[in-house]
């Protein structure tokens, strides 16, 4: 018997560029919580650069424990952990709050020790809610996802800073635009392995394009070193402080949740459903790369939802091609100057690579949401419903600017909003007192009295 696509193992030479694509694809969501972090502290370029490349480091070997596993850990699929960015507010929020800056990344890292032992003890109880996500709910999520990820793209494409005199102009927008054609024209009018790795090959030629307009820097290469190991506490050893325990043992919660979203998602789109044993499992390695990570100065880990897009886009589903990902950023971790080389892509090229990226994941939650009863009217409002509270965070940034700090975290965070939303109101829809009128029927959604008839079915043959 076949083993499943997502055990296959592919060839050295496709493993290796179908794993850097994935490299490629979350890098800068990787080093950017590190470079937030430590600029709020304020660390010299040398300790940043240590920062970054632990981080990379510590997401690798995240990585490698979630797609290969070891005993009940690991959820045994193409599912990229890295540095999450919701836990980035609370943590500058612990800096600004600790009085010696020296002190704030040993008051973070306890933080995080903790905040993944607690995770992982409460991984078995907490993939329990796998009960509460049926396509209705997996499908309003995934579709979430991509949503929520587009803006990052689109920021991507205006250049890396927005402070910057160039961000959002023409030049920036070009190449974006330029990598986008690319990548679509190689998907269109190639095939086989070049179209697999279509992504990478666009990154490629955008950075090449990009160098006459000044846009490709080659500084971080020039200056980056060789050989460099993040020295277990070089920051310090791990301090303990209850309010930073507290606010990121949310996060941790934000986290799992989205995991759990993620995984789901994951097993739809590679045709292996995650059922409760695969999401303890996922959940269980999320918290344990967390929990490891401060020991090499690195921050919580989570499921990056970006490479998501990556499986569903090349149907490349192999786990392994995954782990030489997370292969990859370990070597980045210990060599410096490997990870510069990633470094140098210039962000509107990223920014041009995720709008096909995101958009596919969005694409991926729509074809669940087709299988998923639409022509109940109960199911048409917990997806209208859920989708409208989800992108509440992206059309308006500011909505929960009155609520404290600690619920922000998760109010934030559309992904965790509205997949709360699309679980209760699933429960009350459709579970809940179920009685009366069943809404067998889509009804006008101003109008949800008046039902439309189902056409006539014809009589059954005698």
């Amino acid at each position: 018997m076949a083993d499943h696509p997502v055990d296959e193992k592919l060839p050295a030479l496709k493993m290796a560029t179908t794993g850097l694509q994935h490299v490629a694809a979350m890098y800068a969501g990787v080093v950017a919580p590190p470079l937030i972090v430590g600029a709020a502290i304020g660390l010299s370029a040398t300790d940043l650069t240590f920062l970054t490349g632990a981080c990379l480091f510590t997401a690798g070997l995240a990585t490698v424990l979630q797609t290969l596993g070891i005993w009940k850990i690991g959820a045994r699929l193409p599912f990229v952990n890295g540095v999450t960015f919701a836990g980035v507010a609370p943590m500058t929020a612990i800096v600004a709050s600790t009085e010696d800056k020296s002190d704030a990344l040993p008051v973070i890292f306890g933080a995080v020790i903790v905040a993944g032992l607690l995770g992982f003890l409460a991984a078995p109880v907490f993939c329990k809610a796998i009960r509460f996500f049926p396509p209705v709910v997996t499908g309003s999520v995934i579709t979430l996802i991509g949503i929520s990820l587009l803006p990052v793209a689109f920021g991507w494409a205006q250049g890396p800073d927005p402070a910057a005199h160039d961000y959002g102009s023409a030049t920036n927008l070009g190449l974006a635009a330029g990598t986008l054609v690319l990548v679509l024209l190689l998907r269109r009018f190639t095939r086989g392995f070049v179209k697999q790795i279509a992504v990478l090959l666009g990154l490629v030629a955008g950075t090449l394009i990009a160098i006459p307009f000044g846009a490709t820097d080659f500084g971080p290469v020039a200056d980056a070193a060789v050989v460099g190991f993040p020295t277990p506490f070089h920051f310090g050893a791990p301090q303990f402080q209850l309010t930073a325990i507290l606010s990121l043992c949310v996060v941790m919660v934000v986290s799992m949740t989205e995991s759990t979203a993620d995984m789901l998602a994951l097993g739809e789109i590679v045709d292996r459903p995650a059922d409760e044993k695969t999401i303890a499992a996922g959940l269980r390695a999320d918290t344990l790369g967390s929990a490891i990570s401060p020991l090499f100065n690195g921050f919580m880990c989570s499921a990056f939802a970006q490479n998501i897009g990556l499986v569903a886009m090349t149907r490349i589903r192999s786990r392994y091609v995954v782990a030489a990902g997370g292969g990859f950023l370990v070597l980045m971790g210990l060599c410096p100057m490997a990870a510069s080389l990633i470094a140098v892509v210039p962000r509107p090229v990223l920014g041009g690579a995720g709008v096909v990226l995101f958009g596919s994941v969005a694409a991926s939650g729509i074809q669940t949401l087709v299988r998923a009863g639409l022509e109940k009217d109960n199911n048409v409002l917990v997806v209208a419903v859920s989708l409208a509270v989800g992108i509440i965070p992206i059309t308006a940034p500011g909505f929960y600017h009155a609520f404290p700090e600690t619920a922000r975290i998760v109010l934030d965070s559309g992904i965790s909003t509205g997949c709360v939303a699309a679980v209760l109101l699933n429960l009350v829809f459709n579970h809940l007192g179920r009685s009366g009128r069943d809404a067998h029927d889509v009804t006008h959604p101003m109008e949800a009295g008046e039902e439309i008839k189902a056409a006539p079915t014809a009589p059954a043959a005698p």
